[in-house]
């Protein structure tokens, strides 16, 4: 098998016979498998590795398994530790035969062990690791006892021990071997990873532990781990984010990488005391995830004909605005990765930096060190920039070093927290910038929301209720405007979790500055008559955008009217 397997490799091409014959040496003096020890050195991709073996195996290659469901029996019989460890997850069973999912052609053991608890023979089908993990995941989140998996062995162990074993980078995968609390904690993070979570809530009561995912926008309570535990996860979620653990008082801000195979993620955390303990929210940055481009973000024909103008203006102020977690930052990233070439010096001023951009110069906001918005600025414009984009204009002196620069031949991107386009407008004067400067800097302002996207996996046409009708009614959106007279909604499955919904995805309003609108800064005119002309101007609000996916079958209009308000003028 040894020969066949290298040949196998040497046929390949993706490796010459040297390497093979220092791996295969290496295999003989450490006792670590073949396909280890060559994605150890990338030699070879996984994916290679498990297409290389399995043709000298004989053993089937499947890259993606898809939306499965495992057989139950499994997930009764297996511990999900021992799923976990091995990574070993059945995808079917057919004539007394269990399909087994492996990443590791060569460790026949765990495979051995397995088709004793399920009492039957089991075939191995070699599949990518994290498409393993993500199975496991899925098949496992409805079962009760993982948190007493997790802990199991808890009572023999040092609690205040085992929470000062940190690595500089943790992979959540790698689970053998590490205290319960390490791997329950591990776990909490790898769930809400692949759930897609934004935020992880550590919340404690009277008499339990909560944990909470937010999810597309939305908070769900997940595992419950004994209140015995508490002080023990919250010690070790601490000492991730190298925070003081003895401080129990006061709030405290901590953050920490971690690793879920090949992908590091930034975790920002949160403590605060309460009544109960401490209570703890993670935000969670994935590194690895792709930046959208600006047709991704979801904007329609229109207003991305709008966007896409003004961005290459060569001076100005656009600001994009809306309520803290509205997807601000990722449309800045996708403007700046449309504008971004050899020719423009584009310099980012963030708190925090949530992804890296590549090509484009970041800085980190530091008030500790004195680096504030408005310090950072100023030192941007010595350092001969074409576009600058600031995090957010907080205050006067933000506001007015941004339309200095605007007003000097560069163009700016910022935020603004206001409900609407028109609103952005006012906030400018109300702060105390005089009109003359908003109304000659300011080019153009986007206001956006996040609208949940309805599952393109159980997603169904139905005629619409009573109650429907009468939303409907609420935003302007009539039976003859549905193309079939027909509303989507999502029914529930495990892709999305029974929710309904996958995703989502940005509405928006765009308000460009014209003649009027300066005319009407002049004026210290107020949001709401600014509003009124532009629609009348052809101006679509957020809820006209928000109708506009609902009409599609992108949304439905319970998620329109929790993010819009009523257009009144």
């Amino acid at each position: 098998m040894r020969e066949k397997i290298k040949e196998a490799l040497l046929r390949s091409g993706l490796i010459d016979e040297k390497k093979i014959e220092e791996c295969l040496k290496l295999e003989d003096e450490t006792g670590q498998s073949l396909d280890r020890i060559l994605l150890r050195k990338n030699y070879i991709t996984e994916e290679q590795a498990l297409q290389i073996f399995g043709d000298a195996m004989g053993i089937p290659y499947q890259e993606k398994i898809g939306a499965i469901v495992v057989p139950s029996e499994f997930v009764n019989k297996v511990p999900v530790q021992f799923a976990r460890t091995y990574n070993l997850v059945a995808l079917k069973r057919e004539n007394g035969t269990m399909t087994v999912a492996t990443n590791a052609p060569f460790d026949i053991h765990p495979m051995d062990d397995l088709a004793t608890l399920m009492g039957c023979e089991v075939e191995p089908v070699l599949v990518p690791r994290a498409e393993i993990a993500n199975v496991i995941n899925r098949a496992y989140k409805q079962k009760s006892d993982v948190v007493d998996e997790a802990l199991g062995g808890l009572a023999d162990e040092d609690i205040a021990g085992i929470t000062k074993i940190i690595e500089e980078s943790d992979d959540l995968l790698d689970v053998a071997n590490k205290a319960p609390i390490i791997k329950l904690v591990n776990m909490i993070l790898f769930q809400a990873l692949k759930m897609r979570a934004s935020d992880i809530h550590i919340q404690p009561f009277e008499d339990r532990l909560q944990i909470r995912y937010r999810i597309d926008g939305i908070l769900y309570d997940m595992e419950a781990p004994p209140k015995k535990v508490q002080e023990a996860i919250i010690s070790r979620v601490k000492v991730m984010g190298k925070m003081d653990i003895a401080e129990r008082r006061l709030p405290q801000d901590g953050r920490a990488t971690i690793r879920i195979g090949d992908t590091e993620v930034d975790v920002r955390i949160s403590s605060v005391p309460t009544n109960y303990g401490e209570r703890i929210v993670m935000r969670l940055l994935d590194k690895g995830s792709r930046l959208l481009t600006l047709e991704q973000l979801g904007l329609g024909e229109r207003n991305l004909e709008v966007l896409e103008k003004y961005i290459h203006f060569p001076n100005g102020i656009i600001f994009v605005t809306g309520p803290t977690g509205s997807g601000k930052t990722t449309t800045l990233y996708a403007v700046l990765t449309q504008i971004n070439s050899a020719e423009k010096n584009v310099l980012t001023l963030e708190d925090p930096i949530e992804y890296n951009l590549p090509g484009i110069s970041q800085i980190q906001v530091s008030s500790k060190k004195g680096l504030t918005f408005a310090t950072g600025l100023r030192s941007l414009l010595r350092q001969d920039p074409d576009v600058m984009m600031v995090g957010e204009v907080r205050d006067v002196e933000t506001a007015r070093i941004a339309i200095q620069s605007a007003l000097t031949g560069h163009l700016v991107f910022s935020t603004l927290h206001t409900n609407d386009a028109a609103g952005a407008v006012t906030r400018m004067l109300d702060i105390g910038l005089e009109p003359y400067l908003v109304s000659s800097s300011l080019i153009l302002v986007v206001a956006q929301r996040l609208v949940r996207i309805i599952c393109e996996n159980c997603k169904e046409a139905n005629k619409p209720t009573e109650t429907d009708l009468k939303k409907m009614r609420e935003v302007n959106l009539s039976l003859d405007m549905l193309p079939g007279g027909k509303l989507f909604k999502g029914r529930g499955c495990d892709t999305c979790f029974n929710t309904g919904f996958m995703e989502r995805t940005a509405i928006y309003e765009m308000l460009p500055i014209d003649d009027v609108v300066r005319a009407q800064i002049m004026d210290r005119v107020g949001s709401t008559i600014i509003k009124k002309k532009a629609v009348e101007r052809g101006y679509r609000t957020l809820r006209i955008d928000g109708v506009d996916r609902v009409i599609k079958g992108k949304t439905t209009v319970d998620e329109v009217l929790k993010v819009t308000q009523m257009d009144v003028f």
